[in-house]
């Protein structure tokens, strides 16, 4: 009786527990949520100093390029909330200002190598041949130099200002957006639907246009937001380097580059400056990632 009665028991210890559908979908539901904060922070980021740098003139409490001679290099506090340079110009303001250029600069070169790469790479990874041989050969001479020295001579050849910038960042991150175009267009042009395209008598610039971009565009607009980072810190280097926008125009870089002679003794002068460009760098990390993250089936999750 007694052993009936323990293999009783040991069979009802054994029985499997009911799924519970409910709390099922509120994990998934939560592990949904979660991977919207990361973005959303990001975005948030982002919008804030894009909006700081459109309503530069209302919110700028100073011209960033007036001179107070009774305030030269004066701490952080009173009248100026973060501190004044050594001509006496008020830096919230300059940072504020300085925050259109590198984003205008960073912005703009991502654009203009999306536009141009984007393109290329598509273009030899479809075609193959010696197109592909001719378009990657040159895209590899221009990956023989880091982002910041190819930019570094080009924007010499040109000159400082806000256009030149732009392109000289742009021409430097283009090699990067051909490979990663041509790599995905490789890997979608053998897809079933685009050869049924092509025995349906597509053109080469039909299945380009109409079937292997707008598969590739997502996880394009993903780099390209990361590529934005890359290109702010670009034009602080080039800004820090006395090669981007001339002065009095203030920008990150050149707000470092003039207060870091004063560094021991007024700090004020290159710690603003370097945050708004580590925060500008984090934000778009940040989204760029997050954005990866959402848009990969193979990184859900779910």
């Amino acid at each position: 009786m007694a052993t009936t009665g323990n293999t009783a028991t040991a069979g009802a210890a054994v029985e499997p527990a009911a799924f519970d559908s409910e709390a099922y979908q509120r994990r998934l539901s939560g592990r949904r949520h979660r991977r919207y904060i990361p973005i959303a922070a990001g975005m948030l980021m982002v919008v804030l100093m894009l909006v700081f740098a459109v309503l530069a003139p209302l919110i700028s409490p100073f011209s960033p390029s007036a001179q107070f001679s009774d305030y030269v290099l004066e701490g952080p506090g009173g009248r100026h909330l973060l501190g004044t340079d050594e001509f006496g110009r008020d830096v919230l303001s300059r940072v504020i200002w300085g925050a259109r250029v590198s984003l205008q600069v960073g912005l703009g070169a991502v654009v203009v190598g999306f536009l141009v790469g984007v393109p290329l790479g598509i273009l030899a990874g479809y075609k193959g041949g010696g197109t592909e041989a001719t378009i990657m050969r040159c895209t590899d001479m221009l990956l023989a130099f880091p982002t910041l020295l190819l930019a570094l001579i080009i924007v010499t050849a040109l000159g400082g200002s806000l256009i030149n910038e732009i392109i000289a960042i742009g021409v430097a991150l283009t090699p990067s957006f051909v490979r990663l175009a041509r790599s995905m267009a490789l890997t979608i042009k053998e897809n079933d639907y685009i050869m049924a395209a092509r025995a349906l008598g597509g053109s080469p610039l039909r299945l380009m246009v109409r079937h292997i971009f707008p598969n590739a565009v997502s996880t394009l607009v993903v780099i390209a937001t990361l590529y934005i980072a890359n290109a702010i810190r670009t034009e602080a280097g080039l800004s820090f380097l006395g090669l981007g926008v001339p002065p009095p125009t203030p920008s990150w870089g050149n707000i470092l580059s003039e207060g870091r002679q004063f560094i021991k003794c007024c700090p004020w002068l290159t710690t603003f400056s370097g945050l708004s460009i580590m925060l500008a760098v984090l934000s778009f990390n940040i989204m760029g990632d997050a954005l990866r993250d959402l848009l990969d089936p193979r990184l859900r999750g779910d």
